[in-house]
């Protein structure tokens, strides 16, 4: 999963990308207003931190760019403003929850997975296709109880297509949402951590649906 995290504190920034990266996400850094409203409108991202002070152009202005432009993704907010009437209007430009400056990064990192999470349309933390069970909390899959252990690009992958089950999720899609912005994997790279996982798992639970992509599904699909 992707994240885009628009915070001008350049220490906090770098902090955030850590907590997210060892919850096996991937976070695009973005240190001011008018990067942040480009990159959102731009680039597809599963959630977005935003900060409500940055320069340039401020974190409300670019949340009302993002929804009048049609960018449904989550939006976390960041502030350092704990009066109800400023929460209040960022939930009105369209945040859909709200973080006070000092914070626990492990709580923003729990917020960002369940936005994620609910986005997709699942209401628990612990996602399930067939025998495989994906703890979003604690990062770990395992099959009929049996914990499975990835790479982290492995790791990356496989909770991607576990947020969407039973879908055909192309080859762009996946490296649009596991890789950062300054990254882009060839085919081949793909096809190699796909076999990676598919020999890990030991069933036929990633399907090659042909010149459209890949699908997780525990039902019969093509090999």
């Amino acid at each position: 999963m992707r994240v885009l995290v628009a915070e001008d504190d350049q220490a906090l920034a770098a902090r955030l990308a850590e907590a997210l990266a060892q919850a096996g996400l991937v976070a695009d850094l973005a240190r001011d207003g008018r990067e942040a409203a480009f990159a959102g409108c731009t680039e597809r991202y599963d959630a977005a931190v935003l900060d409500l002070g940055l320069p340039h152009q401020d974190g409300m202005g670019v949340l009302r760019h993002w929804r009048e432009q049609g960018v449904a993704m989550p939006v976390l907010i960041l502030t350092g403003r704990s009066r109800w009437s400023d929460k209040l209007a960022g939930f009105g430009a369209g945040a859909d929850d709200y973080l006070t400056k000092p914070f626990l990064m492990d709580e923003a990192v729990v917020r960002l997975q369940a936005l994620i999470r609910r986005a997709r349309g699942h209401g628990t933390p612990v996602l399930q296709v067939g025998p495989l069970r994906y703890d979003s909390h604690a990062g770990d899959f395992s099959l009929g109880g049996q914990r499975l252990v990835f790479t982290a690009q492995e790791q990356r992958i496989l909770a991607y297509l576990m947020h969407r089950p039973d879908c055909v999720v192309s080859r762009s899609e996946i490296a649009e949402h596991v890789y950062a912005r300054d990254l882009d994997p060839d085919s081949n790279t793909l096809d190699v951590l796909i076999g990676r996982i598919r020999r890990k798992l030991g069933q036929p639970l990633i399907h090659t649906e042909r010149g459209r992509g890949f699908r997780l599904s525990a039902g019969d699909g093509l090999a």
